[in-house]
């Protein structure tokens, strides 16, 4: 029966966070990769990548979590299920995506598979996945040998590139739709695509986390026969009963997840059942010795399926606590996805504005994108140093390297994570903007992210918060307190919401965190910041976190940019406090004069520090600092001189007129510095207009988006680029006898920096452009038509900047968008998206893009951060 209710998706979200339901224990966490993890790497000199590989991964038990295609597992990651694959022709089951390692990419780690994230509803009442899987053998090996052979200057070679879905192939599509908070239908239903008949083994797989062999559980799990024909029983000691029912399958195999000792390490195994027995009986068409395993804490009730060409499968089981379903598979199986579908488009209906089909379908799947990539995360940092009892202890160096100093880390949450194969582990700042496309679809999820990461068993006794797995300890840009501010907003725009108690919960943390930047990122205590690499990789001549020529600091724009930023979030959130609890008005007063003393700083020439400004050229450079008070400006025109754009914020004169003692101190201190003739961040300060506090003063405002719309710099086809154009001609700097550069480097990364997984120097990343249109607006607000600009420079074409944040924002939805032809943009030259049917309204979200036409590049599912293109289209849909 379909829903009646106008809007029962949202209900059920309410219901879950007034705490009367549960609707989010079950969803998507289960992670895409568990190996090549730092969690999972245990050797001595913390070779994640080598340690655990993913020929480890089918026969070894992970420690700190489990992986699989298209899988659902409890909150805690107990029971998980998803499903396993076999076409007859490779060497074991597709049971997890295959991709290259760090080291065997040319340009890093990379997954080299099709999948896509078709539909997900905030609960996750409803979710829809594909897989595209080749009809004939997966080209493992073309794809590890092409690749390695590769250089840094080549592109990737792809699964695409091999041929092997011109062979033919299955489409298999995974469905779940929750009859209740633990009551969960799926339906597996696979298509033959090509002209040939094909053969395909498809194993729906339920299994347990093994927590026994690491002393977590005395009593250990079990999956055995239910009370009825098709269906099992699985046990768990901390979350009871649940049961798997199914169809009529050719063989039902039960196994243990439990490492092959004897194959990984030459010892004989205590039972012959172990985590990797169906790749065997399945490939070797061996079943003998597991027909009388009846019980074990894996199982797959296991489907062969003959098809024609055209032809389709459909599988169905259904996940519950109620052992005595009637008819489980039933009307009752065919009723849940059909009002679950129904509220799903209700739902998107309500939220997604444009009237063009095909922009809601990217923002559909931009939304199932972000909500697909929620994942368990499970890491103790004192009991990863130390080991687990029963097992061989880490080795001695362990306690000198990685993360040692991070012993009060201690994770097991549901988070969002970048990409949950290329990066299943949190980055930081990445979460950040992560926020903004949750907070559309569940607004409180993403309140409780943020609030998650300033808590004490995340961020640092002395304040920082944790970057991601590789080095917690490395810095990224303080991006948190923008988010906070913008969820906020967003609250208050769409929900009529103030949340004043959110807005304190996190500012009494991002205070501590604000501390720990001031006393540990200035160290000449000149409000100048260092910072490192601060997310941008690759963007410097040198590697900024660590190398730095001449035993000098490298005195950053876009570290004292980002501070700059900071100190104005925390500003705008102490007024907003400030307006019911008058004790924020000192604070407030604080953060204004921080803030323009960063201005000054960064601004002015004095005989201390000569600025990162550079008149002549009209730009920000970070600025080397020797020893011998030489001071050399790295002339490089990139995103590290953009960031200044980002420090701005509009006060309305009705809210300085709520504060007066902030507003009484915002003039003296303003009088004092003119007075002093010191910098100053306000010209003018008058009793009727409101105020602007921007970074950059208007006329060097006015020069840089001279640089930020000149096509021949840094205006793309496809938005902002990270480097200008104008480094096609490389650029070189002598520093104490080295020499040092880079160029513009508009696809993949030619450099090894950080992994060479990234690039920095040249492509467009969304993130970045986001900050750019959200800053250009409010100096829009501002300005208005008092400030206009050509778009593009030199073009003759006058626009003020909020048109110019609306070209932006256009031109990078147009990658997402097919042209006259059917292309789109982020697909690049691969015909597949253009001509296959099958292919054509399938998206990606790449981590960024070709600076020069704009076709995707690095992860294919950072659908967190690009995601944003989401909220994009929202605001174009006026």
């Amino acid at each position: 029966m379909l829903t009646s209710n106008p809007n029962p998706e949202s209900d059920r979200l309410q219901a879950h966070y007034a705490g009367t339901r549960k609707w989010l224990k079950w969803g998507p966490y289960l992670s895409e990769r568990q190996w090549g993890t730092v969690r999972e790497d245990y050797s001595p000199k913390g070779t994640a990548w080598e340690y655990f590989t993913h020929e480890h991964a089918r026969s070894k038990t992970y420690r700190w979590g489990e992986d699989g295609i298209a899988g659902i597992c409890d909150r805690f990651c107990n029971l998980c299920f998803a499903i396993a694959l076999w076409n007859g022709h490779d060497p074991f089951l597709k049971e997890r995506l295959f991709g290259l390692s760090g080291p065997e990419g040319n340009h890093g780690e990379d997954v080299k598979e099709l999948y896509y994230y078709l539909d997900s509803t905030p609960t996750h009442s409803y979710l829809k996945h594909l897989y595209k899987y080749p009809r004939m053998a997966f080209p493992y090996q073309a794809l590890k040998s092409e690749n390695r052979q590769r250089s840094r200057h080549e592109t990737e070679f792809e699964i695409l590139d091999t041929g092997v879905f011109e062979e033919g192939y299955y489409d298999v599509f995974t469905e779940y739709a929750k009859v209740d908070e633990e009551d969960i239908c799926i339906r597996i239903t696979v298509h033959l695509r090509g002209d040939e008949t094909g053969e395909i083994s498809v194993l729906p797989t339920l299994w347990f986390r093994n927590l026994w062999s690491f002393g977590l559980l005395d009593v250990k799990p079990k999956i055995g026969a239910g009370q009825e024909s098709n269906q099992v029983r699985a046990s768990h000691p901390k979350i009871g009963d649940h049961y798997l029912y199914f169809e009529q399958a050719q063989r039902l195999l039960f196994t243990e997840n439990e490492t092959n000792e004897a194959l990984l390490y030459r010892q004989p195994n205590a039972q012959p059942f172990v985590k990797d027995a169906f790749h065997h009986a399945v490939v070797e068409n061996d079943f003998e010795w597991l027909a009388d395993k009846k019980s074990g804490t894996k199982f797959s009730p296991m489907y062969q399926f003959k098809l024609a060409a055209g032809e389709k499968a459909e599988i169905r089981l259904r996940l519950s606590r109620n052992g005595q379903l009637n008819q489980p598979l039933g009307a009752e199986f065919e009723q849940a996805f059909a009002a679950r579908i129904q509220e799903a488009d209700l739902f998107y209906q309500g939220l997604i504005k444009s009237k063009n089909a095909d922009l809601a379908n990217i923002q559909r799947q931009a939304f199932a994108g972000v909500l697909w990539t929620k994942q368990y995360y499970n890491l103790d940092i004192p009991r990863w140093l130390e080991g687990d009892p029963g097992q061989i202890a880490p080795p001695e160096s362990r306690k000198l390297g990685r993360n040692r100093h991070w012993s009060t880390l201690n994770n097991e949450d549901i988070i969002s994570m970048p990409d949950k194969w290329e990066y299943p582990w949190y980055a930081a700042w990445d979460l950040a903007f992560h926020c903004v496309p949750l907070a559309m679809v569940d607004m409180e999820f993403a309140k409780r992210q943020l609030i998650l990461f300033l808590r004490e068993w995340y961020m640092h006794p002395n304040g920082q918060l944790p970057a991601y797995e590789w080095a917690f300890g490395d810095v990224n840009p303080p991006v948190h307190a923008w988010a906070c501010l913008q969820l906020y907003k967003m609250d208050k725009k769409f929900n009529g919401r103030e949340d004043k108690v959110f807005l304190k919960r996190v500012f009494q943390k991002l205070l501590i965190n604000f501390t720990w930047w001031v006393n540990r990122k200035d160290d000449l205590g000149n409000n100048i910041f260092e910072g490192g690499f601060l997310g941008l990789d690759n963007i410097g001549v040198f590697d900024r976190s660590s190398f730095i020529p001449g035993g000098g600091l490298l005195e950053q724009a876009d570290g004292t940019a980002w501070m700059a930023m900071y100190c104005l979030n925390m500003l705008e959130m102490a007024l907003i406090l400030g307006e019911d609890d008058l004790a924020y008005e000192d604070v407030a007063t604080k953060f204004f004069e921080h803030f323009t003393y960063i201005a000054a700083s960064l601004n002015q020439i004095d005989e201390h520090f000569p600025g990162c400004w550079d008149p002549e050229e009209g730009f920000f450079y970070d600025v080397l600092s020797l020893p011998n008070r030489k001071f050399i400006p790295l002339k490089v025109r990139s995103l590290v001189g953009l960031t200044t754009l980002f420090a701005v914020m509009e006060i309305k004169r009705e809210q300085l007129q709520k504060l007066p003692g902030f507003y009484k101190r915002l003039k003296w201190f303003q009088d004092y510095r003119e007075k002093n003739q010191q910098y100053k961040v306000l010209d003018t300060l008058d009793e009727t207009g409101d105020v602007l506090l921007s970074l950059v003063p208007k006329d060097r405002l006015e020069q840089l988006l001279q640089a930020l719309f000149d096509e021949k710099e840094f205006l793309s086809p496809a938005g902002i680029r990270s480097l200008s154009k104008v480094h096609e001609k490389p650029y070189v700097v002598h520093i104490e006898g080295q020499q040092f550069g880079l160029s513009y480097d508009p696809g993949e990364s030619t450099t090894g920096l950080f992994g060479g997984n990234s690039n920095w120097r040249g492509p467009v990343w969304m993130p970045m452009n986001y900050l750019i249109g959200h800053s250009l607006r409010i100096y829009a607000q501002h300005y208005g038509s008092k400030l206009m600009v050509e778009f593009p420079t030199g073009s003759g074409h006058q626009v003020d900047l909020d048109e110019a944040a609306d070209e932006i924002s256009r031109r990078l939805i147009s990658i997402f968008q097919p042209d006259e032809t059917g292309k789109r943009i982020i697909h690049g030259n691969y015909p597949q998206y253009q001509n296959d049917p099958h292919f054509k309204d399938l998206l990606l979200f790449y981590e960024y893009f070709h600076g020069n036409d704009g076709h995707g590049l690095g992860a294919s599912h950072q659908t967190g951060w690009t995601g944003l293109v989401a909220e994009m289209i929202d605001k174009s849909a006026k």
